[in-house]
């Protein structure tokens, strides 16, 4: 099998000025040329949409709305969360063997719907656990099953595999476009109309997704597995050093991510005085930058770099995160957002090709390896989160983060060493 920083599927040789805009204008014309391309990228802005209706105001929703202090929100999130990751990891592996995407991704909008109006009405927190466990749980398959349902679309297209990062990430793009006027929209009704108005309103967008589902996407049976190349059984998969090592690096990475968008709307809220319009703002500034990032980022990791792209985005991460333990004021954070776009671009884009790479024919349960490192990440982020801010306050959360993030680039340098020594070792040989 090769690894994404040695791909085989290397284009013949041209110069880079030729490669970089003759891949952007087929990857153009493709998209425009194929309905069922387009009718992902409708899907991906509607899943896109609704999680940025909730997603950024959860602290707020759980320590202001519901009253609930920082360690029962965290535990809170961290039981919903675990929730969502065995449902999930059971519904991709029967996603790859034997139901349809369209199924399971109707499946997921239906739950998502019921899961959001369930919120938008409940304020006792057992049974809001209850309902983030089973109904928010299962919604949480969408994203797996779009983007595993993407990579079988270009499969069939028979578009080159060192191609697929790029269309990748034009998929990924347009879920970080719904960002740039979910988070705001979603402020102004919490302001007009309350936390009931923005949960309905989220529950709305997945009667959409539902509805598109249904009509646009077909219903075709999993791929068979030879389709995309031999599989690699599970059980051989977690005992492969590399991956588990890149495995808990995501898991880091995604925990201070996790912890950064809890910690930030309470940092601008309770210790910089501002204003649900500014975290807004926050929130749907990075989406806009991460537009142009996405296709560069795309182009670059066509090149078989993605390992390397992936350490960039880390140590951008870093500096990121320290910056904002210097912030003193709301508007200071704007400027920053280039920072988290650029580290968005990367670690939800590129790595999900990354991801696949590894597990060729198994598009399903390789994009939910890469789901479970985010969600595993998630749990440990929400459950940090709480412990750290109800003990030392929100800023120090973001000291915790440029820890994790340094200890995840020697994570990742340390698999790139052991690599350089397997290659030197098997040229010697």
């Amino acid at each position: 099998m090769t690894s994404p920083e040695h791909s085989t599927d290397d284009p013949l040789p041209v110069t880079r000025a030729e490669l970089e805009p003759a891949s952007l204008l087929h990857a153009v014309r493709t998209v425009l040329s194929h309905r069922g391309i387009l009718v992902l990228l409708a899907c991906c802005l509607l899943l896109g949409l609704a999680n940025s209706f909730v997603v950024p105001f959860m602290s707020m929703f759980g320590t202001i709305e519901v009253k609930m202090n920082p360690v029962v929100f965290g535990v809170f999130m961290t039981v919903t969360s675990l929730s969502a990751i065995a449902i999930s990891t059971a519904l991709a592996h029967w996603s790859d063997t034997h139901f349809s995407r369209r199924s399971m991704l109707a499946l997921g909008s239906v739950s998502g719907m019921l899961g959001y109006i369930g919120y938008a009405y409940v304020r006792d927190v057992l049974w809001l656990t209850i309902i983030g466990s089973v109904l928010v749980g299962i919604s949480t398959i969408g994203f797996s099953q779009i983007f595993a349902h993407a990579r079988e679309v270009l499969s069939r297209l028979g578009i080159p595999e060192h191609d697929a990062p790029l269309y990748m990430n034009v998929f990924r793009l347009f879920f970080a476009l719904a960002w740039t006027v979910g988070p705001a929209l979603a402020s102004w009704v919490i302001v007009k109309y309350s936390y009931r108005g923005t949960f309905l309103m989220a529950a709305f967008v997945f009667l959409l997704l539902v509805m598109a589902v249904l009509r646009w996407v077909p219903g075709e049976p999993p791929m068979p597995p030879d389709a995309e190349g031999p599989q690699m059984p599970l059980r051989r998969l977690f005992l492969r050093p590399d991956l588990v090592a890149y495995f808990i690096a995501f898991v880091l990475i995604f925990t201070s991510t996790t912890m950064a968008m809890m910690g930030l709307p309470l940092l601008v809220l309770k210790t910089l005085g501002g204003s649900p319009r500014h975290v807004g703002i926050l929130f749907s500034l990075a989406p806009v930058f991460e537009l142009p990032l996405m296709f560069l980022f795309g182009m670059l990791a066509s090149r078989g770099d993605q390992a390397r792209l992936i350490r960039i985005a880390v140590l951008i991460a870093v500096v990121y995160f320290a910056l904002l333990l210097c912030v003193r004021a709301p508007w200071h954070i704007y400027p920053l957002q280039i920072l988290s776009a650029a580290i968005t671009a990367v670690v939800s884009g590129v790595a999900i090709t990354f991801f696949q790479n590894y597990m060729p024919g198994q598009a399903g349960t390789a994009t939910n390896h890469y789901y479970n490192a985010f969600r595993v990440g998630s749990t440990s982020g929400y459950l940090l989160f709480g412990l750290v801010a109800a003990v030392f306050g929100y800023r120090a959360v973001f000291l915790v983060c440029v820890s994790l993030c340094l200890l995840t680039l020697g994570i990742l340098f340390w698999v790139k060493d052991r690599a350089v020594q397997t290659q030197a070792m098997a040229v010697q040989g």
